[in-house]
């Protein structure tokens, strides 16, 4: 069993990274194979909208200037994925949001290959936003006919300084849960 962690953000080893290391944590007490890909530093852009990937149908998108086929092909790979990243301007930051895209475009002009794979999405926050950032990466697992896993809160820890989110007791707790209930279910319905 694999998952594969996107850390979203600009900063390398934020407060997002934090947030998705706790989970990782977890998932590899319960022996879960894991790999975290930092985006930050990357050009990354949206999907274009030129439908190539239906007509070619080979994983993979057009657009092959930056390192979204290598993530494509590491999330259909996978048997679990986490997106996570920080909010900006109340959403998820664009690196995200563009492997989203591309990603799910790919997903879907082929037979929704992320179908039934594990999903769980990993916010940080400053204040407020986080919800719709949250949403929007829970959206793209749900089209994605992906199963999301909750945990005891909705997955998002507060700070806005890198390290502050260590200091949100109940953000760690609901990364540790969320670690805790991906393992479960991976193992549930993982059968390798």
């Amino acid at each position: 069993m694999k998952v594969v962690a996107f850390n979203g953000s600009a900063r390398k080893d934020g407060n997002t990274a934090i947030l998705i290391k706790r989970v990782l944590k977890e998932l590899e007490k319960e022996g879960v194979e894991v790999e975290l890909i930092q985006l930050a530093g990357q050009k990354i852009q949206g999907c274009i909208a030129c439908r190539k990937c239906f007509s070619a149908k080979n994983k993979r998108c057009a657009v092959t200037d930056d390192l979204i086929n290598d993530y494509i092909a590491k999330m259909l790979e996978a048997d679990g994925i986490i997106l996570g990243s920080p909010t900006y301007f109340a959403d998820c930051t664009i690196q995200i949001k563009a492997l989203i895209e591309r990603a799910g475009m790919v997903a879907r002009a082929n037979d929704q290959m992320f179908k039934r794979k594990i999903g769980a999405a990993v916010i940080a926050v400053r204040r407020a936003g986080a919800i719709h950032a949250f949403d929007t990466i829970n959206h793209f697992f749900t089209i994605s006919q992906m199963i999301t896993v909750g945990s005891s809160y909705w997955n998002i820890g507060i700070g806005r300084e890198i390290g502050e989110v260590d200091k949100d007791e109940e953000g760690i707790d609901t990364m540790i849960t969320l670690g805790k209930n991906m393992a479960w279910l991976m193992h549930k319905i993982c059968l390798r």
